[in-house]
């Protein structure tokens, strides 16, 4: 008789799994700050690369002083631009959007939504009425290496107060919002992406469940006997069975922040990045890896779940590998 083991297999702690409803992510927690600013920003997948650093940290792997070799991700982030502000009022603890004006906006943000023939004024606008002030913001992919016009429109959260809200958005309409205005080296950020899509897989490849013992009835690659999964007079959906795979929402919290630059030349390798080519714009320097496939759009924000205290100390690059990675 095969013996029984395992008795299922994968993490529940997403659920359900099923395909994202859009190829960019929605963030659906924010942190407080007390300043006026975005409380994130957008860039895209551009690859990975490694660097040497100068760790400064006294609880450094490398000790304080020492070199550390870091793989990290860089994202490319042309500027935001405005396209409206929303006016929010909290009924019963649901915030219902109550109002939203817009602006003049570019030419390629034609290819996404309807745009008015008419702007909106902000003249006229009772900020007693409502609770919160947000934005509505868009793209520039046609300044980044993604190869696009049609930019992706978002909303994004701002701090302090309702008014400083208010001012933000209006000295901010038509001017683009650099990623260099809004955060700054050394700090923690998350990271929200729509993973990269596997399909239809089955339940060894989505949930890591064992290969059966030859002697076993039937499949060999299924989840075993069901037994009481099915006792209630329907199959359970905690079976590892087969279904969709990848193409989810995710977020990775506390991601370091490394490096925010400009000169796209300190990180282009010779022949450009495999799949993306060479970054044109502003860009990022994350450590690690992020989730999506490379020209896939990532949101990141500041921390909701900070490690003590923040922003960190930025660390000094010393090395930045620029080898090609073109195949031979």
């Amino acid at each position: 008789m095969p013996k029984a083991h395992k008795p299922r297999a994968g993490s529940m702690q997403f659920w359900p799994r099923k395909r994202a409803k859009r190829i960019y992510p929605r963030v659906r927690s924010w942190p407080v700050l007390k300043e006026a600013t975005p409380l994130g920003f957008a860039g895209y997948k551009v690859g990975m690369t490694h660097i040497t650093i100068i760790d400064h940290r006294k609880s450094g792997k490398a000790k304080t002083g020492g070199e550390l070799t870091l793989p990290v991700t860089i994202v490319e982030c042309p500027p935001l631009k405005i396209l409206s502000i929303l006016f929010y009022k909290l009924d019963n603890k649901n915030w219902l959007m109550k109002k939203e004006v817009m602006f003049k906006a570019d030419k390629e943000v034609g290819r996404k939504l309807k745009l008015p023939k008419n702007t909106g004024s902000l003249d006229n606008i009772n900020l007693e009425d409502y609770d919160d002030v947000r934005m509505k913001v868009y793209t520039q992919p046609k300044l980044a290496s993604v190869g696009k016009k049609k930019p992706e429109v978002f909303e994004l959260c701002v701090g302090g107060t309702k008014e400083e809200k208010f001012q933000y958005v209006k000295d901010n309409i038509g001017k683009e919002i650099k990623v260099t205005d809004v955060f700054k080296p050394g700090q923690e950020l998350d990271f929200h992406a729509i993973t990269t899509g596997k399909g239809f897989q089955g339940p060894v490849k989505r949930f890591g469940v064992s290969l059966r013992n030859h002697k076993s009835e039937k499949v060999i690659r299924g989840p075993g006997s069901l037994g009481s999964w099915c006792g209630q007079g329907h199959m359970m959906y905690r079976v590892a069975h087969a279904g969709q795979m990848g193409f989810h929402t995710r977020t990775e919290y506390n991601k370091w922040l490394l490096k925010i630059s400009d000169k796209p030349e300190e990180v282009n390798p010779k022949g450009g990045f495999v799949g993306s080519g060479s970054v044109k714009t502003d860009y990022i320097l994350v450590k690690g890896s992020l989730g999506g496939p490379k020209k896939r759009l990532l949101r990141f924000n500041f921390a909701t779940r900070s490690r003590g205290k923040s922003p960190k100390e930025a660390p000094s690059i010393e090395f930045v590998s620029l080898k090609s990675q073109q195949s031979k």
